[in-house]
């Protein structure tokens, strides 16, 4: 999950909040010294952290200097540092590891090569891994690939419409082909269908982000609704990416090299990722148009989504209603969490209203009131 600029605001991006806790030269240096231990002679070279790195894991970008190295470039990713307000409350790299592996070796969905899993904090300050680092380009968080001036936005219609059929069939590829047998370390604990585990699980969450600060009545609401509107039927339960989006996937061109960022995987019914994907980008719509700019409205349109999926799988997404509010109340929380963490880092002050610090409220307010779509 990344920072998100508001609507109107060029300068979000000069004032985007601090992303790392760490010095990245000694990040490195402490990174040559493990690299030895597994590959003895090896250095890492020119290792760099991108500017789009999140507040979540984050994300060192080397390549391995030794006559034969199992990749030449390579990405590591690192827990969050627990001195930093972080995002999430636990960071299990063992668990997106395996899933990257499991989903490498049951599909033929594009990951990261995974190369080595270090669980020891001693070496970096925190548990991480190392993959191969992809080819390609990302379509941009800041600004947001919904405003001009990015690859995206400036591609033909018929670039982006192959591009969105690819990435949906990403999803339709990675919820058929993985043995859920296989997937149960992704199971979350508690009792009821995978659905309820993780709307309680959300709500442990958001539990978790308002303790000591104000709590959300906008967020409260929102699982409020959830349990009037509960589903009749929750429907199959598939290895969910968790954190399904455009802004997580390496394009060659404009078909996906390899899909990034499994923190959020878990199990679960399908439209957990399509009412991620289709909500992450009315997001950033919604934000171009407040910007005064038309955005991409024909792209990733939930109805086009809706039938794509369809045609490749032959499940028809359903409750979608009910799933897009659910991946905006998700969106919300993080978003929650990241503004009080400005606030901790004195990056903005503390607003007398909790609610104010979701961004998206309009959306939300819109959707819970039954107008939105």
């Amino acid at each position: 999950m990344t920072d998100h600029p508001r609507p109107g605001d060029r300068t979000a991006d000069a004032r985007r909040p601090r992303t790392t806790t760490r010095d990245p030269e000694l990040l490195a240096r402490r990174l040559t010294a493990w690299l030895g231990t597994r590959l003895p002679g090896a250095r890492a070279h020119g290792a760099t952290v991108p500017d789009a790195n999140g507040m979540s894991s984050e994300t060192l970008l080397f390549d391995i200097d030794h006559p034969d190295p199992p990749e030449a470039a390579c990405a590591l990713r690192l827990a969050a540092d627990p001195a930093a307000y972080c995002v999430f409350p636990r960071y299990d790299m063992a668990r997106q590891y395996r899933t990257m592996r499991l989903v490498a070796a049951r599909t033929d969905v594009p990951v990261p090569r995974t190369l080595w899993l270090e669980e020891d904090p001693a070496h970096l300050g925190a548990p991480f891994f190392v993959m191969s680092r992809a080819a390609g380009r990302v379509p941009p968080d800041v600004m947001p690939y919904t405003y001009e001036g990015n690859w995206l936005h400036g591609a033909t219609d018929a670039e982006r419409d192959r591009l969105e059929a690819d990435s949906v069939a990403v999803l339709a590829r990675l919820h058929g082909q993985v043995p859920l047998a296989e997937a149960e370390f992704l199971a979350i604990p508690g009792t009821g269908s995978a659905l309820s585990r993780h709307v309680e699980a959300q709500r442990a969450y958001y539990s978790w982000v308002v303790d000591g600060r104000p709590r959300s009545p906008l967020i409260e609401r929102g699982f409020a609704w959830l349990a009037d509107h509960w589903p009749p039927d929750p429907g199959e339960t598939v290895l969910s990416w968790g954190d399904a989006r455009i802004g997580n996937i390496v394009y060659d061109g404009f078909a996906p090299a390899a899909v990034l960022d499994w923190e959020m995987a878990a199990l679960g019914p399908r439209e957990l990722d399509l009412g991620w994907m289709v909500y992450l980008h009315r997001f950033f719509q919604d934000l171009a148009e407040g910007s005064g700019q038309p955005g991409l409205p024909g792209f990733l349109r939930r109805d086009r989504v809706e039938s794509r999926y369809a045609r490749l799988t032959g499940h028809p997404p359903r409750d979608m209603e009910f799933h897009t509010l659910y991946a905006a109340l998700r969106h919300a929380i993080v978003m929650l969490r990241v503004a009080y963490r400005r606030i901790h880092f004195g990056e903005a002050p503390a607003p007398a209203d909790a609610d104010a610090l979701i961004l998206h409220r309009d959306t939300l307010e819109a959707m819970l009131a039954g107008r939105y779509w």
